[in-house]
């Protein structure tokens, strides 16, 4: 601003114009022009003692009100459209200047557009609302400060590591406790978080920590494959912050450490047996924190919450993320992987192949380059259970099992009638019916070494020493030769008496005459 009350007071003074410009520092025209315009509006020196600076300017010069034919567009409409998502001033200019044209109104230019609405967002600290819009980031950390629980048996403290949610536009904050930061609680976090605050943001921040970023990288970090699922299952993208740059998701760090004050600290006088009492306790803290007035605005966050930002935010899916641990496993050469000990089958042209496994509470899924391969339900109870799909399997196999009882009667009785009863005898000799498979398919394929026909007068003899003959009893009969043998050779006759209750050796079995 020119020093109006120095050139005045130098005038009087007698110093020329020219000597005037040198001590204020201005131009000659600008001491010609005010000692003009003093000299109209009859100002003289001395100045009232009640006139200030800034009055003395209006009285030289005072503004013409060039915007008296403009209209002046609606600047709180303007700031809250600017909070939304892609909404510029461009935009906005040019819709304002659409309005005027068909109310024959004459628009503003757009830099005095610009330069009135950033006059009118400094008077309201509205430049929070442009720099962070809402629903657009959920910043995410664990606390560093931790809860603990008491173990009612041992008395032993136990830590509860903490999860903080924020978001930055109404800072509405999200808190729980867990008793590990695995993967498992880090994606249980941000699955009751999006609950809790009925959506989701566009944009995920988290650290870099190992659950959800296994590379971190300046241009191109590798996000968790879990963690990035569950990302693509709510449709929003994860971008993590950089390596020791708090300053990336201020929100979060900030609101980490009120909750460290308000809630953490606040509840050290208390104790809990149990991460339900925690968390319910925690519930209770976080309401009033999320309802505390703002100290430099009107509101809280929970107001904020509700009228700003939760429409903004990306509705819920129909389901909520399950989550799915992922594996890298190899194909053994029975075609199964192993997964916690139980074992799953994989079609057998994957082999020695390195896949992927999915493992959810209830599904095994199983993929090589992206493409799912096989699917099974997860095996729980004793350890080495196996889940196996024919299909799985390659052609000899599938023929072997493929076998029951009802085909191995069906194949004695191509055989004879005694291999019948020898099969259904051996059967039933077992309590599980698969343990006599074996025994039947070995007695049947003795047809191929000696004939079908030597076979079944095995098992008819057989059956007249045993009600339950065995594999071993027909094998033996058929090694040593015994169904050759007439009958009447080998039930000997004593004084013309039948003895066909046993098979009674003769004098020349012990190498002795009769």
């Amino acid at each position: 601003m020119s020093k109006y009350r120095e050139i005045l007071r130098l005038n009087s003074q007698g110093i020329s114009g020219r000597s005037i410009a040198i001590s204020c520092e201005c131009s000659r025209n600008t001491v010609a022009k005010t000692l003009k315009r003093a000299e109209e509006s009859g100002i003289s020196w001395p100045l009232p003692k009640n006139m200030s600076d800034e009055m003395l300017a209006k009285c030289l010069f005072p503004k013409q009100n060039n915007l008296s034919s403009r209209k002046l567009p609606d600047y709180e409409y303007i700031h809250k459209e600017m909070a939304k998502s892609g909404v510029t001033l461009s935009l906005l200019w040019n819709e304002y200047c659409e309005t005027c044209r068909l109310s024959h109104d004459i628009p503003l230019m757009y830099t005095q557009f610009c330069k009135y609405y950033r006059e009118f967002a400094t008077k309201t600290k509205a430049t929070m609302h442009i720099q962070r819009k809402p629903g657009e980031k959920l910043e995410v950390d664990w606390a560093g400060q931790t809860a603990s629980i008491t173990d009612p048996i041992t008395g032993a403290e136990l830590p509860a590591y903490v999860f903080v949610a924020t978001l930055p536009s109404s800072q509405y904050a999200y808190v729980e406790a867990f008793l590990s930061q695995n993967q498992e609680c880090w994606i249980t976090a941000h699955v009751h978080a999006f609950e809790f605050f009925g959506g989701v943001t566009r944009i995920l921040v988290p650290d870099n920590l190992k659950t959800g970023v296994e590379r971190s990288s300046w241009y191109n970090p590798t996000i968790n494959k879990t963690y990035h699922e569950m990302a693509e299952h709510y449709n929003t993208a994860v971008i993590p912050a950089r390596v020791r740059k708090p300053k990336d998701k201020p929100s979060a760090e900030g609101t980490v450490g009120d909750i460290s004050t308000w809630i953490i600290a606040a509840l050290r006088h208390q104790t809990f047996f149990s991460l339900q009492e925690l968390n319910t306790c925690i519930k209770e803290k976080l309401y009033d924190f999320n309802h505390r007035p703002f100290q430099k605005k009107q509101g809280n966050r929970y107001d904020t919450f509700i009228n700003e930002e939760k429409e903004m935010l990306i509705p819920l899916p129909k389901k909520p993320y399950e989550l799915a641990l992922w594996k890298v496993a190899t194909v053994q050469f029975n075609y199964h992987i192993a997964v916690d000990k139980m074992y799953y089958s994989v079609p057998y042209e994957y082999i020695k192949y390195k896949v992927d496994v999915r493992i959810t509470k209830n599904v095994i899924e199983v993929f090589y380059n992206n493409t799912r391969i096989c699917s099974h339900p997860r095996l729980y109870g004793k350890p080495g259970q196996y889940s196996t799909v024919n299909d799985h399997m390659p052609e000899k196999h599938k023929k072997y099992v493929e076998w029951n009882a009802k085909r191995f009667i069906d194949w004695a009785q191509n055989v004879g009638p005694s291999t019948v009863i020898v099969i259904k005898a051996i059967l039933a000799s077992y309590k599980i019916e698969e343990q006599g498979y074996k025994p039947c398919l070995a007695l049947l394929k003795l047809a191929d070494k000696y004939s079908v026909a030597r076979v079944e007068i095995a098992c008819e003899k057989a059956l007249t020493y045993t009600p339950h003959p065995s594999y071993k009893t027909i094998k033996t009969i058929l090694q040593t030769g015994q169904d050759k043998l007439e009958k009447e050779d080998v039930f000997v006759t004593n004084n013309d008496e039948d003895r066909s209750f046993g098979f009674i050796r003769g004098a020349e079995y012990y190498g002795r005459r009769s």
